[in-house]
């Protein structure tokens, strides 16, 4: 008997599915723009910075949430290395993604998410390292300063512990729950400039 769907990621594939075509119309659109001349407009400078911050929110949304399939689904580095450099372009997070050529979808999946709860501890920006070695994944997020929710992160070491969450840090419940999926333990390590999780 198999596994029941994991509703919560087929919901995630499909809002991101049925949005990235308008998106890329949109671009498509402005790039027509773009060719008539109306290129140096800052209204359309506008739209196409917030059009290419949708796409890449979209594209690593897919993966973070969205179902990975079956465990043979592979995705590059270069993909990978793609949709965070278009993440991260002009922001004040940077990212080091160090990891063999080719991976499956489910490993991405867990990077991701756990590259999301990071974030959400560095809102003034910082470096992040994510290195996958012979069998464990290990990321590291360093800031001047760090804003850590003892609560969410109590979820990730103890995944009996309870704690009522938002929209904002849904991906803490879920980094928890995929750990469990691939039957994976995760270790944090919370310091005062820096969070390790290793799995």
């Amino acid at each position: 008997m198999s596994d029941k769907p994991d509703l919560t990621a087929l919901l995630g594939s499909r809002i991101c599915h049925d949005l990235i075509s308008p998106i890329g119309a949109i671009g498509n659109g402005v790039e027509l723009l773009m060719m008539d001349g109306m290129g140096s407009s800052p209204e359309l400078a506008l739209i196409v910075d917030s059009v290419a911050n949708a796409n890449a929110r979209i594209r690593f949304f897919r993966v973070a949430f969205g179902a990975a399939g079956a465990s043979e689904q592979r995705i590059g580095r270069a993909e990978v290395a793609s949709i965070l450099s278009d993440l991260t372009r002009g922001g004040r997070l940077l990212m080091d993604w160090q990891s063999p050529a080719d991976l499956s979808r489910r490993e991405v999946k867990l990077a991701f998410l756990a590259i999301l709860c990071l974030e959400s501890a560095m809102p003034h920006g910082g470096t992040l390292s994510i290195e996958r070695g012979e069998s464990r994944w290990t990321l590291r997020g360093e800031a001047g300063r760090l804003r850590i929710d003892a609560d969410l992160w109590e979820l990730l070491s103890n995944p009996a512990s309870t704690v009522e969450i938002g929209p904002g840090q849904v991906h803490f419940a879920l980094l928890r729950d995929e750990i469990s999926r691939q039957h994976r333990r995760l270790t944090v390590e919370v310091g005062d400039t820096a969070v390790r999780l290793s799995y």
